[in-house]
């Protein structure tokens, strides 16, 4: 039963990390969605939350939801601010939505530490720079 179902593979979408200046001009950390497909994305639902180990205590953030009713083709959408003190966890991103009438998902993980100049990249279509998930 559960190996005879195939659920789409999701391809074109990504989370990245971006560093960049707030509404009052001053740094911060961003997490947004982007969709390189030709074809929107519709209700889209993103779940992050926290968790891992600091210091030796296990930690875990609060779980937050977001909704946006669509993502155009070739477009991107600011999911969330992220402060610095859960760098040191890892944050997850659980991603759902459909295209037409088929209901796609994927779980994207930035790993504790993983966020952090080293690990910048370009971002598609923005023209920016961070740490991104395909």
């Amino acid at each position: 039963m559960r190996k005879d179902i195939h659920p789409p593979k999701v391809e074109g979408v990504a989370m990245a990390v971006v560093r960049e200046p707030d509404e009052n001009g001053e740094e911060g950390w961003f997490v947004y969605l982007i969709n390189q497909n030709e074809f929107a994305l519709e209700n889209v639902l993103v779940s992050s939350r926290g968790y891992g180990e600091i210091e030796g205590e296990t930690r875990r953030t609060s779980e937050l939801r977001h909704h946006l009713p669509t993502l155009e083709a070739k477009g991107w959408a600011k999911i969330e601010r992220i402060v610095e003190d859960v760098f040191a966890l890892s944050n997850q991103y659980w991603l759902s939505f459909y295209i037409g009438k088929t209901l796609h998902d994927k779980k994207y993980i930035f790993l504790a530490g993983s966020i952090e100049e080293a690990n910048f990249t370009s971002i598609p279509l923005m023209e920016k720079r961070g740490v991104m998930i395909e």
